[in-house]
């Protein structure tokens, strides 16, 4: 191929890229003149034929000509991609995936610390790693309880374990604050309970504490834990507390609401009795006080606590605790 033949063969190769319309047509172009059988790779191999006073402006004519095929055909498959952008952007239709949904828990662990802070309670945290002291020794819970046997109990070592309660973050505020206190303590649990489809071995609690040099009643525990079931769980649920022991409260109560589907009627969801048990509840025993530094002769209050997930099951009708573990999308797209 002479100089000229070389230079028609060029002018019709970056008329025909300039020609092409479609993805195809250009990606068959490129495979035709610079593919690795391509034109001019064909050429550049024959070069050790040409003339040898010829070679070099030979030479230099052949990367020209493969240096503007490149650029057009560079060119060409930018304007494709710029135009199939344009295209999806402005004319084809959107695809919905659909909003997602807060899990339960998660919805009533939100719920309850806006309901709370509308009472002045700020949010504790604290480790779920914690040790004997703050789990059970400083909320008056002697060795011999059984919920310190390691058949009850997660531990790592003698004084390690994994929180049964999220009381421990009471005893860290209390040990690091001067009263007032008054929080709320949202967070994860461990117990070594699996006997039914209501326990499950690690699951949510909220429990509430506020201690103040003021005196605090029980009133203002009832008062406080009827305005949380009133918007929790809606108007007319009201509460009732009933005798009961823990270690760490005395005089010491179980906090039952009304049955928000029956309104206190009776009815399979709370087994005709009208009341439904929520939560735990007491004015702070003195001797907790003593172990966090407070004088009992000067502070009072009151602390309480309830399952998450037991009121998860309640406000949403779900039988299974387990259903809530599963990440199930079928089960938690029903709660949206």
């Amino acid at each position: 191929m002479t100089l000229a033949e070389l230079e028609i063969a060029k002018a019709e190769s970056l008329k025909e890229i300039s020609a092409a319309t479609t993805g195809a047509a250009v990606e068959a172009l490129r495979i035709k003149y610079v593919g690795r059988n391509g034109s001019i790779p064909a050429l550049i191999k024959a070069m050790k034929d040409v003339p040898k006073e010829e070679r070099p402006a030979f030479g230099k004519a052949v990367q020209a000509w493969r240096a503007e095929v490149e650029a057009a055909l560079g060119a060409k498959g930018e304007a494709k991609v710029t135009e199939a952008k344009v295209d999806a952007d402005l004319t084809l239709p959107g695809r919905w995936f659909g909003l997602g949904n807060k899990h339960p828990l998660s919805r009533v662990i939100e719920e309850s610390a806006a309901i709370f802070s509308r009472l002045g309670f700020t949010v504790a945290d604290g480790p779920e790693l914690e040790t004997r002291f703050n789990n059970f020794t400083a909320l008056n819970t002697p060795p011999h309880h059984p919920s310190q046997d390691r058949s009850d109990t997660f531990w790592f070592n003698d004084d390690c374990l994994l929180r049964t309660q999220t009381s421990p973050v009471q005893i860290r505020t209390m040990m690091g604050n001067k009263p007032p206190v008054r929080v709320i303590c949202p967070g994860r649990t461990y117990r070594r309970d699996t006997t039914d489809a209501t326990h499950s071995a690690n699951f949510h609690q909220i429990e509430g504490l506020y201690v103040d040099t003021k005196p605090v009643s029980l009133a203002d525990l009832k008062s406080v834990l009827a305005y949380f079931a009133k918007e929790m769980m809606g108007d007319g649920v009201t509460v009732r507390f009933r005798p009961h022991f823990f270690p760490f409260t005395e005089p010491s109560v179980e906090v039952d609401f009304t049955c928000h589907v029956c309104k206190g009627k009776g009815c399979n969801v709370c087994k005709q009795s009208g009341w439904i048990e929520v939560a735990g509840a007491g004015m702070v025993d003195p001797r907790v006080f003593k172990h966090v530094g407070y004088n009992p002769e000067e502070v009072s209050g009151y602390a309480f606590g309830f399952g998450v997930e037991r009121i998860a099951m309640i406000k949403y009708g779900i039988p299974d605790i387990r259903w809530l573990y599963e990440n199930d999308v079928r089960f938690l797209s029903q709660l949206g």
